[in-house]
């Protein structure tokens, strides 16, 4: 936590002072503090209490080396200090505790060594001790601006038979400029300060125990009394360090920032649910298997042709629910990289059958090429429209898959050659030792191939397309976008369009209305156009189960049946 935990006494000579005061350090230490080491020097080792290593091997941080108290420290002069005033002896070096878990100091003596810190604490001292006080004058407080910084208060007493009405005024400040985070931890604060008062000073429950004289007593030379004289206490003060430095540590762990992201997404739910199906398919594969055991050897061998044959069909078809990991090796980089690999025309060819839902075909030696091609061209839809089969020794139909990867010499039926809802993609070895540079790090793997891209209904040059795919586009040739801002680009994009996909699902599937209405919404929604108008239908098929079961729900139920007005 990004505070200063400090305490603060009321001295009858010369007012409010701050006695002792603990913060957090996440640079290097300021300048006239050691290393904190002292490796080697002879010195005893470090303490060690809930990970935070304590040391006080440190030289003083005020003042600086050569300089005097009076012309370098922000702090009073000893003039103008008395014994009540003061904590740490001159040239006591302070105390540091290293957080071995985040690297944080925790740095603790009489002043903070910043003049400006100085200040703010000055600041709150005086006003913690004067004119912010609380009803009975003991407990706690919240007072601050944001300039100030903001503070909480526990002011407290202290019986001593020497001191102006038998008792000493001190309080306990917790100073930061984050008013939300403080007020929060507030009930956190107001327990522990409590108990750390408690314990540095025993001796409220032992009162006056000593004579004491009439009301001006407190002149004399005895008057000011230091804490530790009071509390009978020569390690009070690193005592207090642990205990500030705890607090400080303690209180910026308990509260922690957290992302609270929205309802799930479409790609989100659909995986939900393929996931679910993977698993009760593999369950059935588990029981099935354990019968087939308890029928006895006779079954073996049957069973075995059943492994073997449910392997290579099935398996492709639950390939987006994690049956199929992609291998390592990646040659195709990025979307960006295969519109320059393949050239921008056949690039926009091969993507506008890919967004409207085609079946894609890929015919290659290289499995692994099919593979990284896949992974590419996969993350312009939504999961629940993508279903691979990534390599097979013969054609699937498109209603299986609309994505194929096949080997050079699997025959393609004609009619799907000659189709407009399929696109060929034939890699062949390149003639010549290498293509032209494509300008793309990582291009050298595809140096040996040429791509050629076909199909029954070519993309015209002219034609407009779908408005993701400009909008893709634009994105792609935009050389100042970097590939993971062209990727986040995309993701907005599929979101922005699966919205309007929703809308019209409800709109049509579940209000059922007219087509003259579905034109105006179409309109509205910016895809009147004949490809968004398909790519829209297209999507619709990718909506989650869940999304699609809710819609329905909230339709048969008693207020949805209400007439419209």
């Amino acid at each position: 936590m990004n505070a200063i935990v400090a305490l603060c006494h009321f001295c009858e000579l010369h007012g409010p002072r701050t006695l002792f005061c603990t913060e957090v350090l996440h640079a290097p230490l300021p300048q006239g503090a050691g290393s904190g080491d002292g490796a080697g020097r002879g010195e005893p080792a470090d303490e060690e209490e809930g990970g935070i290593q304590m040391s006080s091997r440190i030289r003083a941080h005020s003042p600086a080396e050569g300089a005097s108290a009076e012309s370098s420290s922000p702090g009073p002069k000893k003039s103008d200090m008395c014994e009540g005033c003061r904590s740490l002896a001159a040239g006591h070096p302070g105390y540091i505790s290293h957080d071995k878990e985040t690297s944080i100091k925790y740095v603790s003596h009489q002043h903070p060594n910043h003049p400006q810190l100085f200040s703010i604490v000055r600041q709150a001292c005086v006003r913690s001790l004067s004119c912010e006080v609380c009803p009975g004058r003991e407990g706690p407080i919240f007072f601050g601006d944001e300039q100030h910084g903001f503070v909480f208060s526990h002011t407290f007493f202290i019986k001593d038979s020497l001191a102006r009405g038998f008792q000493r005024w001190y309080s306990i400040i917790a100073i930061m400029m984050d008013r939300i985070y403080l007020i929060n931890s507030w009930p956190f604060l107001l327990g522990k300060v409590f108990e750390a008062e408690q314990f540095g000073c025993p001796q409220r429950a032992q009162r006056m125990n000593t004579a004491f004289t009439p009301f001006l007593h407190q002149r004399n030379g005895n008057a000011a009394r230091s804490l530790t004289s009071l509390t009978n206490d020569d390690s009070l003060w690193a005592c207090l360090h642990t205990s500030f430095a705890w607090l400080l540590k303690a209180c910026g762990s308990r509260l922690t920032e957290k992302l609270l992201e929205g309802a799930p997404t479409e790609d989100t739910l659909v995986q939900m649910e393929q996931l679910a199906e993977l698993e009760e398919e593999s369950e059935s594969w588990d029981n099935s298997e354990a019968e087939e055991e308890e029928k006895g050897p006779a079954l073996s061998e049957g069973a075995e042709v059943r492994e073997l044959t449910k392997c290579p069909a099935e398996s492709s078809l639950l390939s987006d629910c994690g049956a199929w990991q992609p291998r390592k090796l990646s040659v195709f980089k990025s979307l960006r990289h295969m519109r320059q690999v393949l050239g921008a025309p056949s690039f926009r060819t091969l993507a506008w059958h890919v967004l409207m839902g085609n079946q894609v075909i890929w015919k290659s030696r290289d499995s692994d090429l099919v593979h990284s091609a896949f992974e590419v061209l996969r993350t312009m839809l939504p999961v629940g429209c993508v279903r691979v089969i990534p390599y097979s020794s013969q054609y699937e139909e498109a209603y299986r898959c609309n994505f194929l990867g096949l080997s050079p010499n699997v025959q393609i039926p004609p009619h799907v050659l000659a189709s407009e809802f399929a696109v060929v993609v034939e890699v062949h070895t390149a003639t010549r030792s290498s293509l032209p540079a494509v300008g793309c790090e990582g291009e050298q793997p595809l140096s040996k191939y040429e791509f050629v891209v076909t199909s029954g209904s070519p993309v015209a040059a002219d034609r407009v397309g779908p408005t993701i795919l400009n909008k893709m586009e634009a994105a792609l040739t935009n050389q100042n976008l970097s590939v993971d801002v062209v990727d986040q680009c995309l993701v907005c994009l599929k979101e922005e369009w699966m919205n309007k996909v929703k809308v019209l699902f409800k709109f049509t599937k579940v209000d059922s209305r007219p087509k003259e209405d579905t034109q105006k919404l179409l309109s509205i929604l910016g895809a009147s156009e004949e490809d968004n108008v398909k790519l829209l239908k297209f999507w619709m098929t990718g909506l989650s189960k869940t999304y699609k079961s809710h819609l329905m729900s909230t339709v048969r139920s008693p207020t949805a049946l209400e007439p419209r007005n």
